[in-house]
């Protein structure tokens, strides 16, 4: 067992606990963005840091697995002045209307989502190339979840990765292709995981602009009249074969 001390209490967790876990085990709850428990934590949108004694650098408290002795602090100025800064930064780059839970973030931490408007922003095009799901990319925040709901965290399809670096970083098809031509199964894993409306269903997506449903396609389906033990399917968009 691994005792330490978070925000002046001590508590006891096991070997291999994070410090976010432990920090719930007190009833204490760190903000995240990337975070997801179903999927790998990746440490990449920092919010959830947190300060540790004799550490240099803050550190992300989703990843970082506690030791004995540790002394911790959830909130204090420098992690907030931290918080704050990165969700500004978001805020002035990003389509965020439909983010609510950053949203809520930005109030909870004091953040000022005008402070660095005027900034650099990311345009990126919306797609709308298959009949299940939009990709709106202006709204994404690069936390990664979809990319491992479509890998190895979920369902090992590897339709889509990220492109390019840096502020142009963005989430892509391998060489760019559309998704029906891409690797993906249409599970719906990387919409489900997607937490700013990045991705989103079609219909719900039509809905909201107004638009008329469209039919949904027809997928494959069981020949009639097989003979007893043929599983072959109907490919042919589910209309009879010949």
């Amino acid at each position: 067992m691994i005792t330490l001390t978070i925000d002046d209490r001590p508590v006891t967790v096991a070997e291999g606990t994070t410090i976010r876990e432990a920090a719930r085990a007190l009833g204490i709850e760190i903000p995240t963005v990337c975070y997801h428990s179903h999927f790998t934590a990746n440490s990449l949108c920092r919010v959830c840091v947190v300060e540790l004694e004799r550490s240099r650098v803050l550190v992300p408290a989703c990843s970082r697995l506690v030791e004995n002795g540790m002394v911790i602090q959830t909130n204090s100025l420098r992690v907030q002045a931290a918080r704050q800064t990165i969700l500004e930064l978001m805020a002035s780059a990003i389509d965020l209307s439909q983010a609510p839970d950053i949203q809520r973030l930005l109030q909870q931490c004091h953040a000022d989502a005008e402070k660095f408007a005027g900034g650099a922003v990311r345009d990126l095009p919306l797609y709308d190339d298959n009949a299940m799901y939009i990709r709106d990319y202006s709204k994404c925040i690069l936390c990664w979840r979809c990319v491992q709901a479509c890998g190895t965290d979920v369902q090992y399809t590897f339709a889509i990765t990220i492109a390019d670096r840096g502020f142009h970083s963005r989430v892509s098809t391998f060489e760019e292709m559309s998704i029906p031509e891409s690797t993906c199964v249409f599970c719906g894993n990387c919409v489900a995981a997607c937490p700013t409306g990045a991705l989103k269903a079609k219909r719900e997506w039509l809905i909201e602009q107004g638009r008329p449903l469209e039919p949904m396609p027809l997928g494959p389906r069981r020949r009639r009249g097989r003979k007893a033990g043929d599983e072959s399917l109907d490919l042919l968009g589910g209309q009879e074969s010949s």
